[in-house]
């Protein structure tokens, strides 16, 4: 097989561009298809250069961003009628290409999720600029637009996530903090759980009308407290070999659960206030995304 400078140039690129795809869209196995479509665009634009490509990496990202945009335009219709709430898919740390995760920014569940709120232009300036380091110049030649225009984007964007660049990144909860959660849990100790959530903590939950879950968001630290020791307690009820339980895993970069409810097994992932406590969950169930969750 020839090697072409299009080919080598997508190989070293690969981990890179499915990081692009996969914050643009919260689904990697989407992201996945774009990227092999990249690869069959760059070869067809190399057969027709009448000239050397000056810069295959600005290429190829120029063909994935402007594919993902595409795609992301096509999944705000399809998801108009899902069922319940739409949440990103997860995927094991260790499955993550390196170059897609060498920064965590705009990686994590919780950030995937609100991004969903803003138009696929504005969410692909604003993961270029903070996750890949792109100036608002190259992403303007990207984009078709110029400097400022994205300037205008990036910063109406990072208002419109609540993401302040002169934070810290995003705190995570530690090993003992989640053993004690899931002991909470298990135990029905709703006191404990309560302990662990910010008053104003919210659960979303995305069965996506294959398994049963909350349809609506949950409010409150007691009522989510509630929620999972009661559907704990009635998995718990199920026939011996599938009773309820958990273990910790590692979700885009950042400490979650596996929640084995009865013969299912959900994904649970944290969002963590500067205070500590947790103040946004999100389940996924749907049996459909949890693909690329676990490392078996």
């Amino acid at each position: 097989m020839v090697t072409t400078p299009a080919s080598y140039a997508w190989d070293t690129e690969r981990g890179r561009l499915t990081g692009i795809a996969y914050r643009l869209l919260g689904d990697f196995g989407l992201a996945e298809d774009v990227v092999s479509e990249v690869a069959i665009e760059a070869l067809r634009q190399e057969r027709k250069a009448s000239e050397p490509v000056r810069s295959w990496p600005a290429l190829l990202t120029t063909i994935c961003v402007r594919r993902s945009i595409d795609r992301a335009r096509e999944l705000a219709r399809t998801r108009e009628e899902y069922v319940g709430h739409w949440l990103p898919e997860p995927v094991a740390t260790a499955r993550l290409p390196e170059d897609a995760v060498a920064d965590r920014e705009m990686l994590s569940i919780a950030l995937l999720h609100l991004a969903e709120q803003l138009t696929p232009e504005a969410r692909a300036a604003v993961v270029l600029h903070r996750a890949f380091g792109m100036t608002a110049i190259e992403i303007g030649e990207i984009l078709e637009k110029t400097a400022v225009a994205v300037r205008q984007l990036i910063s109406r964007a990072e208002r419109r996530l609540q993401v302040d660049t002169s934070l810290e990144a995003p705190r995570s909860l530690s090993p003992e903090v989640l053993e004690h959660l899931l002991r909470a849990i298990g135990g029905g100790d709703v006191s404990a759980v309560v302990e662990l959530l910010a008053p104003e903590a919210i659960l979303w939950a995305d069965g996506g009308g294959r398994v049963r879950s909350a349809l609506n968001p949950v409010f409150g630290a007691e009522r989510i407290a509630r929620f999972f020791t009661g559907i704990l307690q009635k998995s718990a009820d199920s026939p011996p070999g599938t009773r309820s339980g958990g273990w910790l895993i590692e979700i885009n970069g950042e400490p979650a659960i596996a929640l084995r409810l009865a013969e299912r097994i959900d994904v649970l992932t944290f969002e963590v206030g500067t205070d500590g406590l947790i103040r946004g969950l999100r389940q996924i169930a749907n049996p459909e995304k949890l693909h690329h969750a676990f490392l078996q």
